[in-house]
């Protein structure tokens, strides 16, 4: 008994001798961030807290002695107005367009790079390749090259087999945006897919097959599960482009033709009508918007982390 408590007073001795970290040493391993966060709150979040304010201004800027508080007027203005409600509406099917129609393409192209047959590097980098040209380039690419009636690449095939010659841009306005964004997204979202095929745990799949078990029935029960994590983290980081998306709309049809979208109502608000209020409503919303899909795919990151890492 005399050892035995000897043994805990000189334990419980010890214990004090591991003492938590020192706080002056804590922030001596912050401090090489410390610039790096205030560039980053000088960067963005002042101007945004600059735009918060404008916003709940009435305020011209061909104006400017004539300005003066209004409240969420702006706000009640951008939701109400037509034309910036069909602005508001035409962000939303040019999103749910791209988005879908990529992972759908996307998940084609990653089942088949998933493959192993000759020349399957080249091919992946010539399908990464739209993903990789600067958007207003990829614009002017579809604009110039694919979409002009007289030399366009487009109807000069349509040309050779004898079909019409269509004013792609003026015909079909909206569905020559989405096809140039679609493009250029595909191999974003093959990628992530690929990846999600790759990390299959592939003795599950050898036991479905000596079970009797169809390459369809494989996709269906064991492939899709698995995938969608990863199909929704394509379609949540695809959502955040698309919804800031400028450069297809302004280089393809200058947001005529009913194809103007949030950003452009932006950019149209605050250029060109000088409505500084106004544009910077409409900019917080697209703000508010985008912030609430990107909570939602860095839930999604983080649950993928944790899988892989339960898995290890």
């Amino acid at each position: 008994m005399t050892i035995t408590t000897s043994a805990r007073v000189a334990a419980a001795a010890a214990r004090p001798a591991t003492r938590p970290p020192n706080r002056m040493r804590a922030w001596a391993t912050r401090a090489p961030l410390l610039p790096a966060l205030v560039f980053m709150i000088v960067v963005t979040q002042l101007p945004f807290v600059a735009t918060l304010v404008i916003s709940f201004f009435d305020w011209n800027a061909l104006y400017p002695k004539d300005r003066h508080f209004t409240g969420v007027d702006n706000y009640r203005e951008v939701l109400t107005d037509p034309d910036l409600r069909h602005s508001v509406w035409t962000t939303v099917l040019l999103t749910v367009t791209v988005v879908l129609v990529s992972l759908v393409l996307g998940l084609g192209m990653a089942l088949l790079l998933n493959r192993k047959f000759r020349g399957r590097g080249v091919v992946r980098t010539m399908l990464i390749a739209p993903f990789l040209v600067v958007p207003v380039a990829a614009a002017l690419l579809w604009k110039h090259v694919l979409y002009n009636p007289e030399y366009g690449l487009l109807n000069g095939l349509l040309h050779y087999v004898g079909g019409p010659q269509p004013d792609w841009i003026s015909d079909t306005p909206l569905l020559a945006v989405e096809a140039s964004l679609i493009w250029q997204w595909t191999p974003f979202m093959m990628l992530i897919l690929l990846a999600g095929l790759q990390s299959r745990d592939h003795e599950q799949i050898e036991a479905a097959r000596v079970d009797g078990a169809s390459d369809r029935q494989i996709f269906r029960h064991l492939t899709l599960p698995h995938l969608r994590r990863y199909l929704e983290l394509g379609a949540l980081l695809g959502s955040i482009y698309i919804v800031q998306n400028f450069d297809a709309v302004f280089t393809l049809t200058s947001g005529g033709l009913g194809t103007a979208n949030l950003p452009y109502t932006v950019y149209q608000s605050f250029y060109q009508a000088h409505e500084n209020g106004l544009a910077s409503a409409a900019g917080v919303l697209v703000v508010i918007g985008s912030i609430v899909i990107a909570t939602f795919a860095l839930r999604v990151v983080s649950s993928l982390f944790r899988e892989e890492v339960s898995r290890a």
